[in-house]
């Protein structure tokens, strides 16, 4: 038995990439059980009525066959319902994962590395997806109240020539929006030498969007996923942007990544998008209630969220989370992400029944 893991072990450093063998492999928590606050799910499903008729068409799929190539229909359900502007297509991915993986790829140069660029802290994939890829990353932190500090981004753009700028809009994990006068700054300042993704994860909470310029700046790109509207488990984002410049990351883009079910589940979804435009209503308006409450406690400090989440300060955040686990509740411990995160912790906006739960689950922790 000791040979055999001596063996694999040897075959794993001659054949493993040392960046790959040194990264922790990304974790998601068991929650089983617990009232699951950590992931920025929408916690309502369809009504029932929308529920059997959707069993009706994931049952008659045909999942003998791979999906049509260009999956001309959804591309135009999406253009036509989530305000893609006219003469623009959408390129499709397995979540927005897939469709950063992608850019990431598409920038990384063989002939030397390329860099890719974020205020920090910022979603994590942006940094896993550009090491894997083979381009070095570089995060510019954001000033004490989470907002951008422009000049630091300018002097790091002129440095570093980032190839790929990351611009959440509003940011995770913090949930504010970044000043848009800023980030056209940025875009400007790149202008032929980078691209410029605003990841608009949250535009259904936000109700702002970056969409609409796009005629304006040829190296914006838009990304968006259906996770955050209710449809987390299908796994589809989108993004758009020049056509010329899609049609470059079409070549990156793996045959069929999207699958039969989720082309059917977010065809019926987006013939329904009044339902889910009300479900989000109801959580922003719980994000409200919610942030009232917390700002009411002691020692409790409410960041302003432009998500379906919101960030908090808190005396001592692993105590706060210890506390919450034991009366499983679950959610988020930021305070190890980045120095400007200490002590806070991020908690999903839910049902007013669990927000209620998390509200005196975190009182009795305080």
């Amino acid at each position: 038995m000791t040979s055999s893991v001596t063996a694999i072990d040897k075959l794993i450093a001659n054949t493993i990439r040392q960046d790959v063998r040194d990264t922790a492999t990304y974790f998601v928590p068991d929650a089983s059980g617990y009232i699951k606050l950590d992931a920025m799910e929408n916690p309502y499903e369809l009504p029932d009525a929308l529920r059997a008729e959707l069993g009706q068409r994931l049952a008659d799929a045909a999942l003998n066959r791979y999906p049509p190539p260009s999956y001309t229909t959804l591309k135009g359900k999406i253009c036509a319902g989530l305000g893609v502007p006219g003469g623009y297509d959408v390129l499709l991915g397995n979540g927005s994962d897939e469709l950063i993986s992608i850019m990431a790829t598409a920038v990384a140069r063989q002939d030397k590395r390329a860099v890719v660029m974020a205020p920090t802290p910022a979603f994590v994939m942006f940094a896993r997806s550009a090491g894997f890829a083979g381009a070095d990353f570089v995060g510019v932190p954001v000033k004490a109240d989470f907002s951008l500090d422009l000049p630091a981004m300018l002097a790091a753009i002129a440095q570093h020539k980032p190839s790929l700028v990351f611009l959440a809009y509003p940011n995770n994990p913090t949930g504010n929006l970044f000043d848009a006068g800023d980030m056209e700054a940025i875009i400007s300042a790149l202008g032929e030498t980078g691209i410029v993704v605003v990841d608009e994860a949250y535009q259904p909470f936000a109700k702002k969007s970056f969409m609409g310029r796009l005629p304006a700046f040829p190296n914006l790109v838009v990304m968006r996923t259906l996770s955050k509207l209710g449809l987390a488990g299908i796994r589809l984002g989108y993004l758009s942007g020049d056509p010329k410049l899609l049609e470059q990351f079409e070549k990156v883009r793996p045959p069929y990544n999207v699958n039969v079910l989720t082309q059917v589940a977010a065809e019926f979804a987006l013939d329904h998008l009044d339902v889910l435009d009300r479900q989000a209503e109801m959580l922003n308006a719980e994000r409200a209630r919610l942030a009232a409450e917390l700002a009411a406690l002691p020692g409790v400090e409410v960041f302003p969220s432009a998500a379906n989440f919101i960030s908090l300060r808190v005396p001592d955040a692993d105590r706060a989370c210890s506390k919450l686990r034991d009366e499983k509740v679950l959610i988020k411990n930021l305070s190890k992400m980045d120095k400007v995160l200490a002590n806070c912790i991020r908690v999903t906006v839910s049902t007013p029944e669990e927000n209620t739960a998390f509200l005196n689950a975190l009182k009795a922790s305080l």
